[in-house]
């Protein structure tokens, strides 16, 4: 229904506003204190330069980094943080949940992590696995073999 139409992140913002309600108006427990909940600012700042990274990657390599526009592609990345996960700007937005999750300390906030990759797998991942494979063939299809979607 909404696939390829919402920005992978605005996912990531609406689920963050999400995981902030839950944990303030349900709190299941506060697990997470200070000044142990600062770790999750670290992550969030490895997963910022991680989305830089693989963002500069597509850059470089003259190709668009507009996840609304695969057919756009002109070249599939492979290299750096692409050769562990065909989705790092996803797994980052991903770290960056999950850093937010800590820094907000409750349980609450963790359980909506598994709908955040539900949702940008069906709506942003597979539908985008649809149409490179039909623009680049074998070429993909030998990549998807090799690197795993996620991690």
């Amino acid at each position: 229904m909404f696939k390829l139409k919402i920005p992978p992140p605005v996912y990531a913002l609406s689920l963050g506003l999400l995981m902030w309600l839950l944990n303030q108006y349900i709190p299941v427990a506060h697990w997470i204190s200070s000044p142990w909940n600062k770790v999750g600012l670290v992550l969030i700042a490895i997963a910022f330069s991680f989305e830089l990274w693989s963002a500069l990657l597509f850059f470089r390599s003259h190709t668009t980094v507009n996840p609304m526009k695969p057919e756009h592609s002109h070249k599939i990345v492979t290299s750096g943080l692409y050769q562990f996960s065909r989705n790092p700007m996803y797994v980052s937005l991903l770290i960056v949940l999950l850093g937010y999750a800590i820094w907000l300390g409750g349980i609450t906030p963790f359980l909506l992590l598994p709908l955040f990759v539900f949702l940008i797998t069906t709506q942003q991942i597979i539908p985008e696995e649809k149409v490179l494979e039909k623009k680049f063939g074998q070429e993909y299809l030998s990549y998807k073999a090799r690197v795993r979607r996620w991690l």
